[in-house]
């Protein structure tokens, strides 16, 4: 079920039309600038974008720009797992795991989550109660799950998906392991799926 529903919103997403996808994107970098959230954030952590997803590789010199720690993670397809790491320029960054833009290994540069005030993460689909569709390789949810219930109840770490109205879906399956996120902005709205 989850196959078939995660083929159906990559289908919407990446029929979007051009034109139509940039001003989307210019309408949701709007409403995460303006997140309180964000404001409040000295470090965010943000993936470099990949295929249709919400285009963030303008996203990631404006947060710099902006005088936040930007925090980009880096697949360990090895340990299965995403190593963060704080990223200075945007040109500090090379295709990495399956073609992504990453950082690179950087003395000195390793973070940890507890140090981020802000998550920002990919899906495919996502539904009005937090639930999210990943891409099956469940990185993010490992890297949330150890230590996402004491930073969510001490209110340190909120996490945030950016996506397209049209992939917003009615219900998502969720099994006990996945990650609910707390807000969704898209192109018309911001949900908020915990209060």
């Amino acid at each position: 079920m989850k196959k078939k529903l995660r083929t159906d919103l990559l289908t919407k997403r990446d029929s979007i039309d051009a034109e139509l996808k940039k001003a989307k994107e210019a309408s949701i970098e709007k409403k995460l600038f303006a997140l309180s959230g964000f404001k409040k954030s000295d470090s965010i952590l943000l993936y470099a974008s990949f295929r249709s997803e919400v285009s963030t590789i303008g996203f990631l010199q404006d947060v710099i720009n902006l005088n936040k720690r930007l925090i980009m993670p880096r697949v360990d397809p090895a340990k299965k797992k995403l190593r963060l790491f704080e990223v200075k320029n945007v040109s500090e960054l090379t295709p990495g795991y399956m073609g992504i833009p990453e950082p690179g290994i950087m003395k000195n540069r390793e973070v940890s989550l507890e140090e981020i005030g802000l998550v920002i993460i990919p899906g495919t689909g996502f539904d009005l109660k937090g639930n999210r569709l990943g891409y099956g390789g469940g990185y993010y949810d490992r890297l949330l799950s150890y230590e996402s219930k004491m930073l969510s109840e001490a209110g340190h770490i909120k996490t945030v998906a950016l996506a397209f109205e049209e992939q917003i879906g009615e219900s998502i399956p969720a099994e006990p392991h996945d990650i609910k996120v707390d807000i969704i902005i898209t192109d018309r709205r911001v949900i908020k799926c915990k209060e």
